[in-house]
């Protein structure tokens, strides 16, 4: 418990118990009722009783004792620099296709942090593998009942998990489920297919075994999302993987489809989903909306594309005018998306005085022929956009950069790049900025 830092404090929300109470930015939190919270799960644990006695550190460094009185369940109206106070949980496994170690050195130390940590799990939906949990872990998943968590499975047979993961525990991973199952909690599972090595019968082995756990009222296995390999010219030479071919997305489509037939005939609904891009890979439609349910893997690349096409059809319906003053964009996306967009390319297009020009990029600075928009890097805007007709800026989908900042994944600042082309750029987060900022001079 030494390792416990007290919960810095980053924001406070305006009219909130903090607020009123006169916290401000610097301030941190020691502990509540006697208690150091190790997380912002215990932070909100311990904030939800009715009094509160709270050990402060200003940001002067001064030590303050504060009592607060509120209503059962109020938030304080604060945030944080991190959702862990006592440190992130490593992971000792070494997947050949993990992300981090296909990026060039040199970067954010950030891009490097390789967690398994079970808290940002069950806070964010970020994907850990069970192999790293300590005894005291697996008893506060159950005794706090930190359900769901989102599992990284790739595979169920033991000798396939283990040279996947590189970690004799991860052949563990059915009993780990299990221990689920007992305690009525539920995961939600990845499987990143890897051709040559997890794929063909390995993958309906393991398809097979997680869909054995999706019964009952509360299944333990809530959805299971089957996602491409992911690869970059800087990953290691020996790591043994070949990429996702159109014709291996295409017996992987068919293959899955079996399994969700045979689910929706026992079951009467489907748990095992196929990432958006097996059909950008293999070039085949999008599943329609009604197949994706209630997007149970929707953070995962599951059906982001269908819903984003739905909200922009139901948002323009309602913000988009008829006419404008001329105005000339270019929206810049990953070519994975060029041909599932056009609708909403044509809808913007159909505005009198708007004309948006799409730039479908892939990524030369991952070494991808075909990328999705989250990967493109500042790198690559330069590399094909310089001395290019921008017309009045840059539609900037922000899921290229680092949450909450204007940073791509090479380190290159929006502002940077701006400059450089000599343009404006317009970071866009959701539908209806996207709209606006089509529509506003």
């Amino acid at each position: 418990m030494n390792n416990i830092r007290p919960a810095r404090i980053t924001n406070i929300l305006p009219l909130s118990i903090g607020a009123e109470i006169g916290f401000e930015v610097g301030d941190a939190i020691v502990s509540i009722n006697g208690i150091r919270p190790r997380d912002l799960i215990d932070y909100q644990f311990l904030c939800a009783d009715e009094v509160l006695e709270l050990e402060i550190l200003d940001f002067k460094g001064k030590t303050h004792q504060i009592e607060i009185e509120k209503d059962y369940d109020d938030d304080l109206g604060l945030e944080f620099e991190t959702a862990l106070f006592d440190g992130l949980i490593q992971c000792n496994n070494r997947c050949p296709f993990c992300f981090i170690d296909q990026q060039p050195p040199g970067k954010r130390s950030s891009l490097y942090l390789k967690d398994d940590d079970y808290r940002l799990s069950f806070l964010y939906g970020s994907y850990l593998t069970l192999t790293n949990l300590s005894q005291r872990e697996w008893q506060r998943i159950e005794q706090m009942r930190l359900s769901p968590l989102y599992v990284s499975v790739h595979a169920t047979e033991p000798e396939v998990r283990i040279k996947l993961l590189k970690n004799q525990r991860a052949g563990e991973i059915l009993e780990h489920i299990k221990w689920f199952q007992e305690r009525r909690l539920q995961i939600h599972a990845q499987v990143v297919v890897c051709p040559g090595i997890n794929d063909g019968v390995h993958l309906e082995q393991t398809l097979g075994d997680l869909a054995s756990f999706h019964t009952g009222e509360l299944p333990a296995v809530a959805s299971v999302a089957v996602v491409p390999v992911g690869l970059t010219r800087f990953r290691p030479q020996e790591d043994e993987l070949i990429p996702v071919t159109r014709e291996k997305a295409g017996e992987v489509i068919s293959q899955v489809r079996k399994v969700q037939k045979q689910l929706k005939d026992k079951q009467g609904s489907n748990c095992v989903w196929l990432a958006d891009e097996w059909f950008l890979i293999a070039g085949e439609e999008l599943p329609s909306e009604a197949e994706y349910e209630d997007y149970p893997q929707i953070d995962n690349g599951v059906g982001s594309i269908r819903l984003f096409i739905k909200q922009f059809m139901e948002t323009a319906r309602e913000l988009l005018p008829q006419k404008v003053e001329p105005r000339r964009l270019t929206w810049v996306v990953g070519n994975a998306v060029e041909q599932a967009f056009q609708p909403i390319l044509k809808q913007l297009n159909e505005v009198v005085g708007l004309e948006i020009n799409m730039c479908a990029l892939s990524s030369d600075y991952w070494g991808q022929d075909i990328s999705v928009t989250g990967l493109l890097t500042g790198h690559d805007l330069l590399l094909n956009l310089q001395g290019v007709d921008l017309g009045d800026g840059i539609l900037l989908p922000t899921v290229m950069l680092k949450y909450g900042e204007l940073i791509f994944l090479d380190d290159k600042t929006v502002e940077e790049v701006a400059c450089s082309l000599n343009t404006k750029i317009f970071p866009v987060a959701n539908v209806e900025e996207l709209i606006q900022s089509c529509i506003s001079c």
